[in-house]
């Protein structure tokens, strides 16, 4: 049997006895390292190109799919771990919560301390700081990448409630994704093109919700629940899935140029609640879970350093936003000089590189798990 080959789960047959542990998905550690490097670099290609810069747009617009491949890897590992196992909700939280609340609030104030010591403008007095930065920890804007961990936070809370639904999904699961298909597009129409009355200001509370990611937590739901099918369906439909994922960026480079083609501000057009966007994040989550299954069922090439890479993935996603910011001099030396793609393509391996680095010297010191969500790693590691 493979890291990906489990036995199947009928309906008929009696549940796993609450002590049994889920197995371990090797292919999940290939996806999660693969949709950090695309987070990290669309955010460097981001820092390294202009708003109004068309192609630059066009090349951000369906690197997205690693935002909702983060959520639906966040409500599948959850679901899988208890879909045949009792949950006690207070033991979850104890356990879980805390290890993505204090990382995400030690970031946020170190977050918020870099942007007043870097500021070029007098910061004001620090009262007034310290309401901001309350304000920041409460809408998860202390830096532009915290509010995936108030989401995160906001799934964990609700997860007993959505374990409830288990029964329903593997009933009904197209019903299900439907019903949540349907909700996710009203939602991406609405923040895409809200009303001229509605003030940014409110429409942007929307984004630290769950609402506008909750159709890729149900899909993370639905394939944890009836994971033996969809496995066994994507191995034997790998010619559909590619076909899905030219379908869907045909679909999604169309809405861009066309919304930019009738006025649009290319950065607008580019971001990541277009509606035209959600076939071909569909389609690249199922690429993605596809080749980690490939690469799983194969030689695991690189194989010790995706595990090496996962265990600092939390701590990675933290921490490069850092490294980002302090290569900004260098990206203004390169920009100036070479413009874009060169400058993306000499800041993207120095930001991952930078990262790594950061990451070391985290994973070493005593309040690691503060930090990293992880425990202090010995220097002999």
């Amino acid at each position: 049997m493979t890291t990906t080959e489990m036995p199947r789960a009928h309906a008929e047959e009696p549940a796993p006895a609450p002590a049994a542990k889920s197995p371990h998905l090797r292919q999940l550690d290939l996806y999660r390292v693969l949709t950090f490097a695309v987070v990290i670099f669309i955010h460097v290609l981001v820092a390294t190109t202009y708003p109004e810069d068309v192609p630059a747009g066009a090349f951000e617009v369906p690197l997205h799919f690693a935002r909702a491949a983060f959520f639906a890897l966040t409500t599948f590992v959850l679901m899988f771990q208890y879909r045949s196992r009792p949950l006690q909700a207070k033991k979850f939280w104890r356990r879980r919560v805390p290890l993505v609340a204090v990382p995400y609030v030690v970031w946020s104030v170190l977050y918020w301390a870099y942007s007043m010591l870097t500021s070029p403008q007098p910061v004001g007095p620090l009262s007034g700081q310290l309401r901001a930065l309350l304000i920041e920890i409460g809408t998860g804007t202390a830096w532009y990448h915290l509010y995936f961990l108030l989401v995160t936070l906001q799934v964990y809370l609700l997860f007993p409630l959505l374990l409830k639904l288990v029964g329903l999904i593997r009933r009904h699961p197209l019903p299900v994704l439907a019903v949540s298909g349907v909700v996710q597009i009203a939602v991406m129409v609405f923040l895409s093109y809200p009303p001229e009355s509605l003030d940014y200001g409110v429409l942007s509370r929307f984004f630290v919700t769950l609402l506008p990611y909750q159709f890729y937590s149900v899909l993370g739901m639905v394939t944890a629940v009836h994971l033996e099918t969809v496995h066994d369906w994507l191995r034997g439909h790998v010619r559909w899935v590619v076909a899905a994922l030219v379908a869907g960026l045909v679909i999604t480079e169309t809405g861009y140029f066309l919304s930019v083609r009738h006025g649009v501000w290319p950065e607008s057009a580019a971001d990541a609640y277009r509606p035209y966007l959600l076939p071909w994040i569909v389609a690249a989550v199922c690429g993605l879970y596809l080749a980690g299954s490939r690469w799983a069922e194969g030689r695991q090439r690189a194989g010790r350093f995706v595990s090496w890479a996962v265990d600092r993935s939390f701590a990675v996603f933290l921490s490069h936003p850092l490294a980002l910011a302090l290569l900004a001099p260098l990206i203004s030396f390169v920009g100036d000089r070479y413009g874009a793609p060169w400058t993306t393509f000499v800041i993207y391996p120095l930001t991952v590189a930078l990262t790594f680095a950061i990451v070391t010297v985290l994973r070493r010191v005593p309040w690691s798990k503060a930090l990293t969500g992880r425990a202090r790693v010995r220097a002999s590691a």
